[in-house]
């Protein structure tokens, strides 16, 4: 039944005329983010802030908590048109892109600013050209999503090996299980909207996810314990449909672009303000907070993984993103 919904919806999307009667732009951005998450708040932030700065020439409508499906099906739609934006992790464009995934790739950021210095510079120039042509999506933002951290069920997690065949849920992504599988865990991709429920029933031991998002999805209610092991920054691209981008005009455009900037800050700045404190709100909600020797979950991943992913990104890719 909730396939058959997502698919309606996303049917009804692609049917929806792309100007409202009176001539103004409409523009459906969706995300599989629920509406309490810092990245939907900026949403509707952009949204109200673009309404104003082009007199409501240009209409933002916001679809959040995965109502127009999964991470992939607001991806493909946005490559379609039925949709004209979507935010997402990184590596989740790697599909269409190869080289896009590494911005996603476990240890290779040292801090959210190292994130926004890269992806402010010249870096992501070339990824995104290739984006373009190959599927009509253009990079115009970037958000910090937070630092990455396993959870668990009943299943207590002190070492990397204790990751011996855990059954972790990841995002359906090549990086990720590469990651889980250099741990000797079993990765399981699965759409975040089935999350709760997985986690809930036992069908996975556990799953990873940054504090702002084991909060917004309150994973926290199903999982026993936190385990620190950092291992993945995300940043998070805003991507919109090249059509539709070329249908605005430079000022509309203009108008995006700031709002996403402003407002994606203030979202960074939250997630990082967040993050300091929701350890100890997980502690209070009776969690057992788990501090792990991190290097003993790095070492066999960087032993093995960007020399396992240098032909898909490019030789000296991991050393420029590492650098940069």
């Amino acid at each position: 039944m909730a396939i058959k919904r997502r698919s309606v919806l996303i049917g009804l999307a692609a049917g929806l005329p792309a100007a409202r009667a009176s001539g103004g732009t409409v523009l459906r951005w969706g995300t599989v983010l629920p509406t309490t998450h810092p990245s939907v708040i900026m949403m509707d932030n952009v949204a109200k802030q673009v309404a104003q700065d082009t007199g409501g020439a240009v209409t933002i409508e916001t679809f959040p908590s995965g109502q127009l499906g999964s991470s992939r099906d607001v991806i493909e739609a946005t490559s379609s048109g039925a949709l004209q934006m979507v935010d997402e992790g990184a590596a989740q464009f790697g599909q269409f892109v190869p080289a896009l995934s590494i911005l996603e790739a476990p240890y290779i950021w040292n801090d959210p600013a190292h994130i926004r210095r890269a992806l402010n510079s010249s870096l992501l120039d070339p990824m995104n050209a290739e984006l373009i042509s190959k599927r009509g999506m253009r990079v115009i933002g970037s958000t910090y999503y937070g630092t990455r951290h396993v959870t668990s069920g009943t299943r207590p997690v002190r070492t990397v090996a204790d990751m011996q065949g855990f059954k972790l849920r990841i995002p359906e992504v090549d990086t990720y299980r590469a990651m889980a599988e250099a741990w000797g865990a079993r990765p399981t991709p699965l759409n975040i909207g089935e999350l709760y429920l997985a986690l809930s029933q036992g069908a996975v031991d556990g799953e990873e996810n940054p504090l702002p998002t084991i909060q917004s999805s309150k994973f926290y209610e199903v999982q026993k314990n936190l385990v620190l092991t950092a291992h993945i920054m995300t940043p998070r691209l805003i991507v919109v449909n090249e059509d539709a981008w070329k249908g605005l005009t430079p000022q509309q455009q203009a108008a995006i672009r700031t709002a996403v900037a402003r407002f994606g800050a203030e979202q960074d700045a939250e997630i990082i303000r967040q993050e300091s404190g929701l350890v100890e709100t997980f502690r209070k909600a009776g969690m057992t907070i788990q501090d792990v020797d991190r290097d003993s979950f790095k070492k066999p991943v960087l032993a093995s993984l960007p020399a396992k992913f240098e032909g898909k990104w490019g030789a000296g890719l991991w050393e420029k993103v590492a650098s940069a």
